[in-house]
């Protein structure tokens, strides 16, 4: 298996996130979704003081990539990031700068034991936090079709969930990402476009095993809370369900009037395709910040 010096990671906009960001000097920072450091390390480097940083991750792999920066005085937190922000909420700590990086990273993707990609056929897998009990093939195999449906269409946003439902059932048992991938292309068959069929299925399979949603949307509600006045918040998404509750979000807190707790740093989101193009895992990405005026 691949140790985390051996899978390559690029941090995903990183330059637009620290313009977003603006660390200081002393500043305090919440990396909710550190993952192998890539942000933070460069945040770290603008506060100054790595004892200022708290690093949340739910990910094994990564919480061993984060060692040097917890050696160097960075507080490291092993958990999903809802659970963290409630905690830290419920704890009275405010930060300066706060980032929710919500995507997959480059070494879970590039790992073929890890299950998230059909790129390289591994096991049905796709659990970030690798202690969690549902797998992407525990839900494959024992699903029912409407269950499934559901899944593709909300998560996925799949026009032909009931089909791909169909065939998934007709073909189990599923083991592996090849299998599932190939279950998903021939329904497809003659229908290709850009992107390979079974993208929208991996992704709604993937946001159901980790929560993907729910995660966010415990999260949201607690970030004003959490920053200092003055503080600044960035989030990237990766998919337009959760860049849609990000920007909802967002705009509720900045149009309340006398009661709004956020001002929007950009009204229109910072596109990866346009401002990270060379950095292909940044296609998709979108960045939205915000600072406290409460």
């Amino acid at each position: 298996m691949n140790t985390p010096q051996q899978l390559q990671h690029i941090p995903v906009l990183l330059q637009a996130t620290l313009t977003a960001l603006s660390p200081k000097k002393g500043d305090s920072y919440l990396d909710l979704t550190a993952g192998f450091g890539g942000h933070a390390k460069e945040v770290i480097a603008k506060i100054g003081d790595a004892s200022l940083a708290t690093l949340v991750d739910r990910d094994d792999m990564a919480i061993t990539a984060l060692q040097p920066l917890q050696q160097a005085g960075a507080r490291v937190l092993k958990n999903d990031y809802a659970s963290a922000a409630a905690q830290l909420h419920q704890a009275g700590e405010r930060f300066d700068t706060i980032l929710l990086d919500i995507g997959v990273s480059s070494p879970q993707i590039d790992n073929p034991g890890r299950g998230f990609s059909f790129m390289q056929d591994g096991p049905l897998d796709m659990r970030m936090d690798q202690s969690a009990k549902l797998t992407a093939s525990t839900f494959v195999n024992n699903a029912g079709k409407d269950e499934l449906m559901q899944l593709l269409r909300e998560y996925g946003e799949e026009p032909l969930a009931p089909r791909i439902a169909q065939a998934i059932i007709y073909a189990r048992p599923i083991n592996t990402t090849a299998e599932l991938a190939e279950v998903v292309a021939k329904v497809y068959r003659g229908r290709r476009g850009k992107t390979h069929p079974a993208t929208r299925t991996f992704q709604a399979l993937r946001i159901a095993v980790n929560d993907e949603l729910g995660q966010l949307k415990k999260t949201l509600p607690l970030l004003p809370d959490l920053l200092k006045p003055g503080g600044r918040v960035a989030v990237i998404s990766f998919h337009s369900l959760e860049d849609r509750l990000v920007k909802q979000f967002f705009q509720e807190q900045s149009r309340a009037g006398y009661e709004a707790t956020l001002q929007l740093v950009n009204k229109q989101p910072i596109d990866g395709a346009t401002y990270d193009v060379h950095n292909p895992r940044s296609r998709s990405a979108k960045l939205r910040a915000a600072v406290k005026i409460k």
